[in-house]
């Protein structure tokens, strides 16, 4: 399959080259005129800085470059400097919303293609590049959580976030809002992003049925994997479910006492509501963060223009991500662990419910603050009887809705 043509699921990225060219030649240009006129971030000039100190480090971002240009995609820029210039711009930038080309992860768009040639690979799982990575993300996470991000959140056609062509995508009626107050109440982009649904819209599928384990995001599926393995090959092509890896070293006997088990996987378009609830009724045992990568794609996919799609199950293993683990009230069903993984311009994932804390099957665990996503439910062994929807997944299916029958227990 030839590259352009590969798939771009979730909406986050439109699924045509050649727009995503355009938004980088044009934000190029805006870019060029800004830097002329504004005094560049202070974590935007570390981050350069840190990139020209370290040889190695500024020899696989070089390369990068020159090998997405050479294979002749259009980035926009064709030097580390102005990349950084690019990246300074985009921490006050709030994304439009568009019908039909849709740049929701305007970062991923200018990293899109250097991130999965041969150089990029190592430069976008360099721990201490990352670690700068996530800075910058934090300040744009910064801006977008401030009134200054809400220029697009109007009723103004084709830009507006409330327009006819937006509510049809997006459906605000669900959703806590008011139009009559200024940008119908919401207080910054990510407070839109994060929107909440209003009471009754996600009702709770048998709340009381131990046995019926509820959706926990809203969430197209995207892979179940059964007998998962302490330690596996996940930069394979097959991206088998690493344990060890997805809760990290540190949590090795939480690790293992789910080999053997199932995992089930699902990816959040742009659209879709961002908050995650309780798939079962429990006490949260474990609740922390995992530091990790951002651009990062499995090499054994090639090419990847996907918005990190196509490397879904190698991400559970190394990007940034919440890990939440709740014993449930029914004993045989034990312990379930939710993973919610930060693909991309996710650089905060948001713990609400806290070790010891109970809860009851559809209440709120957190939320992504802004961008791609893809979050994963895994059992113990023996424990799923079935599954409501069973794989092949079709991407271009109704997502699974939160809080409806997912899966139910033995």
């Amino acid at each position: 399959m030839a590259t352009e043509q590969r798939r771009r699921l979730g909406e986050w990225l439109p699924r045509e080259e050649h727009v995503i060219a355009r938004f980088r030649e044009t934000f190029a240009e805006y870019a060029r005129e800004r830097a002329g006129r504004a005094k560049r971030n202070s974590v935007v000039d570390e981050m350069a800085a840190f990139i020209h100190d370290d040889p190695v480090v500024r020899m696989d971002f070089t390369r990068a470059i020159r090998q997405a240009r050479e294979a002749g995609f259009t980035l926009g820029y064709s030097s580390i400097d102005e990349f950084i210039a690019m990246l300074d711009a985009m921490l006050t930038y709030a994304p439009p919303f568009s019908e039909s080309s849709l740049i929701h992860c305007p970062i991923n768009a200018l990293l899109d293609w250097p991130m999965v040639m041969p150089s990029g690979y190592a430069l976008f799982r360099d721990p201490a590049f990352n670690a700068h990575l996530k800075r910058v993300l934090n300040v744009w996470s910064g801006f977008l959580s401030g009134p200054y991000s809400r220029t697009h959140l109007t009723t103004d056609s084709p830009d507006g976030w409330f327009s006819e062509e937006a509510d049809r995508k997006i459906g605000l009626a669900q959703f806590l809002c008011d139009p009559d107050k200024p940008y119908w109440g919401f207080a910054s982009w990510n407070h839109f992003f994060t929107r909440e649904f209003k009471s009754g819209a996600r009702p709770v599928a048998q709340r009381d049925n131990d046995k019926i384990i509820v959706s926990a995001c809203e969430a197209s599926p995207y892979n179940v994997q059964d007998n998962v393995q302490l330690e596996d090959s996940f930069w394979i092509k097959s991206q088998p479910y690493s344990l060890l890896d997805m809760f990290t070293a540190k949590e090795a006997d939480l690790a293992q006492r789910f080999v053997g088990g199932t995992v089930y996987q699902a990816f959040l378009s742009a659209f879709f509501y961002h908050r995650w609830h309780a798939p079962v009724s429990g006490t949260i045992v474990k609740a922390y963060l995992v530091d990790g990568t951002y651009y990062s794609d499995a090499d054994a996919e090639g090419e990847d223009p996907s918005s990190l799609n196509d490397s879904q199950g190698y991400i559970t293993a190394v990007a940034a991500r919440a890990v939440i683990v709740i014993d449930c009230d029914d004993p045989a069903i034990g312990e379930v662990a939710c993973v919610f993984v930060g693909m991309a311009e996710v650089s905060s994932c948001m713990i609400d419910a806290l070790p010891g804390q109970r809860v009851r099957k559809g209440e709120e665990l957190g939320f992504f603050q802004y961008g791609g996503s893809t979050y994963c439910l895994i059992f113990r062994p023996g424990v799923i009887e079935s599954f409501v929807r069973q794989p092949p997944f079709d991407d271009k299916a109704p997502p699974i809705q939160v809080n409806t029958h997912l899966c139910t227990a033995r």
